[in-house]
């Protein structure tokens, strides 16, 4: 399975450089199989040796380098020998105003560059009141543009409404819509909104969930540590079936 922290604007790089250490410490540790990612915040990037966790970025422009302010391009992702990108997440797209042409754009660059690409889709709570059909062409209209047949693309389903908010679909809509939209990519689809330790299990046992992407919850260590534990005790029981 896939278990992806992305840690948003919170640890410095001291805290950041501890909390991939110790998650290292414990992937060695538990022998676990998983596919494990963590997303710093931009200052806190760094070079990680051989590590058994995947380091990529929450963002970065569409460029080696140049004139683009508060950006960073290719260039300082290759300083820390990181080829992985998260790209479309809500907050991304909602608060700061990313557009589906711009995200188009960067997606194609860092496909070109042979970058692993976490691509975030969903919905806010207004479309989804609006029923299925109206909610199912706004998930569709992002993925125009992105090729969702790349072998290096994973997909993340992250209801807008549940993010940060507690709230969260039941298991059963969970298990359907992840069932609707992998007709869309063969690539494999997180799950991501208010996923926590307390729901972690639960959703990592859905059919058609190849893992999750975790927000707020995942700044605890123990926590992220304890959901990859129960990804590794599911493979064991479905391996023994």
């Amino acid at each position: 399975m896939i278990l992806a922290a992305n840690l948003k604007t919170n640890l410095t790089r001291d805290k950041t450089n501890k909390y991939i250490k110790g998650l290292e410490k414990f992937l060695n540790e538990s022998k676990s199989g998983q596919e494990v990612f963590v997303f710093p915040a931009t200052s806190s990037l760094d070079y990680h040796e051989k590590s058994s966790v995947v380091v990529g970025a929450q963002n970065a422009y569409p460029v080696q380098n140049g004139a683009f302010t508060g950006e960073i391009g290719l260039e300082h992702l290759e300083e820390f020998g990181i080829k992985t990108i998260l790209i479309g997440h809500s907050e991304r797209r909602h608060i700061l105003g990313e557009t589906q042409e711009s995200l188009v754009k960067k997606f194609a660059f860092y496909k070109s560059q042979g970058f692993k690409i976490i691509y975030c889709i969903g919905e806010p709570l207004t479309v989804r009141e609006a029923g299925h059909e109206k909610m199912m062409e706004y998930i569709s209209a992002q993925y125009e543009g992105i090729d969702t047949e790349y072998k290096d693309l994973i997909i993340a389903y992250e209801p807008v409404w549940a993010i940060g908010t507690g709230l969260t679909p039941t298991l059963e809509e969970i298990e359907n819509i992840h069932k609707e939209l992998k007709r869309k990519s063969p690539a494999p689809m997180l799950y991501g909104g208010s996923v926590k330790v307390t729901n972690a299990k639960e959703v990592l046992e859905l059919q058609n969930v190849d893992g999750i992407l975790v927000g707020s919850a995942a700044l605890y260590l123990e926590h992220f540590c304890s959901m990859v534990s129960y990804a590794d005790q599911i493979e064991k029981i479905a391996g023994e079936k």
